[in-house]
């Protein structure tokens, strides 16, 4: 049964989300404090699962997401190196940026694309945005009452603000969110890697937990910077979505 095309919520979430979750449990438990104390090769076993699973994965999606999953794989080494290793954002285990993190950037973004998109979930958006967006905002506010996480507080806001007139992105985001939000729990509790006190261990007056609610909102950066990949890649085809967008929307205004 095609994903995108099922008529089960349960199934399109199982398949992509679920399975997304599953794999991070396990993946980044190949990197993580537990597995050193097997083994001092953890994070080449990290990087050979991650390579297996990201080429499954691209060898089943369609042409377009091949191509969006190419270009999050390089924009994602271009942010790990800056955010990483030159700003010192946050810190990987052994100092470095593990092989396994950029096709992982990209088997998030893929999975919350296929999940945002499935007919199936497209039936319920109205109340799953609501629901998530009330969930990442309690999810924030416990972390800045209990955990002084102030930088991920003010990133949450940000988000939400921004999402407020992004109808048509609104989903994917907040889908984004929880997403990071439980791979970063999951990576920072296994000691993958970690984030200081502060934002970017610089500003003080903006206190950080490990991790930060919101760091979601530099994942669109990496999901903004695929789709302007694709758009420059394919302007023709990307001029007549925008052509048939509008004519929908005109089309909409005059039954209205």
């Amino acid at each position: 049964m095609s994903l995108l095309a099922s008529k089960s919520p349960w199934y399109a979430a199982g398949k992509s989300i679920g399975l997304l979750f599953f794999f991070l449990l396990t993946g980044l438990y190949l990197d993580s404090y537990h597995f050193v104390k097997i083994t001092p090769n953890a994070q080449w076993y990290a990087n050979a699962v991650m390579f297996i699973v990201t080429t499954i994965v691209f060898l089943q999606v369609t042409k377009r997401c091949k191509e969006q999953m190419i270009s999050a794989i390089l924009i994602a080494i271009i942010g790990e190196y800056l955010f990483s290793i030159a700003m010192v954002m946050y810190t990987y285990r052994l100092g470095n940026v593990p092989h396994y993190v950029p096709p992982g950037h990209a088997l998030v973004y893929i999975a919350v694309l296929y999940f945002s998109k499935a007919s199936a979930i497209i039936k319920y958006r109205t109340q799953l945005e609501k629901v998530f967006a009330i969930f990442i905002f309690i999810y924030a506010l416990l972390f800045l009452i209990f955990k002084n996480d102030v930088f991920g507080f003010v990133m949450t806001i940000a988000t939400l603000f921004i999402l407020r007139n992004k109808p048509r992105e609104r989903l994917f985001y907040l889908t984004m969110y929880i997403t990071v939000a439980f791979l970063e729990i999951v990576g920072t509790n296994y000691l993958c890697w970690k984030w200081p006190a502060t934002a970017w261990g610089v500003f003080d007056f903006l206190p950080s937990h490990n991790p930060p609610s919101g760091i979601s909102f530099f994942y669109f950066l990496l999901d903004l910077g695929s789709l302007w990949f694709y758009k420059q890649r394919h302007k023709l085809t990307w001029a007549r979505v925008k052509n048939i967008r509008k004519i929908r929307n005109k089309t909409l205004v005059a039954v209205n």
